[in-house]
C-alpha cells in the first residue's frame, strides 16, 4: 500500500541517516582506540589529547546520529496510536545519547589537563551510564515498535531487542568494577540487531509503504 503521507518518507530519512552517522562514528572509534573506558582515565584523556581532530569528527557524527533519532521518534510519535508510545521511546533514547556526547565532549578540554584525571573519571562515568540509559530506551522503543508490525517484522524486532537488552544488561553484572573494553565492545555488537532492524523499518519507510501493511 502506497503512503502519500509525507510523515513517513520523512521518518525513513531520518532513520536512515541516524544509523549512517552513528556507523561512521564507530568506524573511527574502534579501530583508534578512542572508546574511552572509565577503567584507565589517563589513558582515554591521552588518547583524546593526541588525536584530537579524530575525537570530534567522531563526537560531531555521533551527535548527528542521536539528532537524527530523537527527530525520528518526535516525528513517529505525532501519529495517534501505539508508535506514539515507541516514538516518545525513541527520541528519550536519542537525548540520552546527547547526554553521552556531551561528557565525551568535555573530556575535550579535560584533555588539556593531564592532572584532570579524577574529574575526566566522573565525566566519563556519568556519559557511559548515559548511553547505557539511551541503549534501555532504544530497546524499549523497538519492542514497542514492533508490537504494531506484521509478523515477520515483529519477531525479528523482538528479537533484536532481546539483543540489546542483553547488551544493556552487561555493565549491570560488573558490579564496583565496572565493565571492561572488551565487554563494551561486545555491548556495543549486541545493540547492532537493532540498528540493522531499524534500518530495515527506515527503508521501508522511505518507500511510503505502511510497516504495518
Amino acid at each position: 500500500m502506497i503512503d502519500p503521507n509525507p510523515r513517513h518518507r520523512l521518518t525513513g530519512v531520518l532513520l536512515l541517516a541516524s544509523l549512517v552517522a552513528m556507523i561512521a562514528a564507530a568506524a573511527i572509534v574502534v579501530p583508534s582506540g578512542l572508546t574511552l573506558n572509565p577503567s584507565d582515565p589517563e589513558a582515554a584523556l591521552a588518547a583524546v589529547r593526541e588525536q584530537t581532530g579524530l575525537h570530534l569528527t567522531e563526537l560531531a557524527l555521533d551527535v548527528l546520529g542521536w539528532l537524527g533519532l530523537t527527530a525520528a521518534g518526535l516525528v513517529m510519535a505525532g501519529r495517534p496510536d501505539l508508535m506514539t508510545l515507541a516514538g516518545g521511546l525513541l527520541a528519550g533514547a536519542g537525548l540520552a545519547g546527547l547526554l553521552h556526547d556531551a561528557g565525551n565532549l568535555a573530556l575535550t578540554q579535560l584533555a588539556a589537563r593531564p592532572t584532570a584525571a579524577p574529574v575526566a573519571l566522573a565525566v566519563m562515568l556519568t556519559a557511559k551510564w548515559a548511553v547505557n540509559l539511551a541503549g534501555l530506551l532504544w530497546v524499549a522503543a523497538t519492542a514497542a515498535t514492533a508490537v504494531g508490525l506484521p509478523s515477520g517484522l515483529r519477531i525479528t524486532g523482538m528479537i533484536a531487542a532481546l539483543a540489546g537488552l542483553a547488551g544493556v544488561v552487561l555493565p549491570w553484572t560488573t558490579g564496583v568494577e565496572g565493565p571492561t573494553a572488551a565487554m563494551e565492545q561486545l555491548g556495543y555488537a549486541l545493540h547492532l540487531p537493532i540498528m540493522i532492524w531499524y534500518g530495515i523499518l527506515g527503508g521501508r519507510y522511505l518507500r511510503a509503504r505502511h510497516p504495518e501493511a
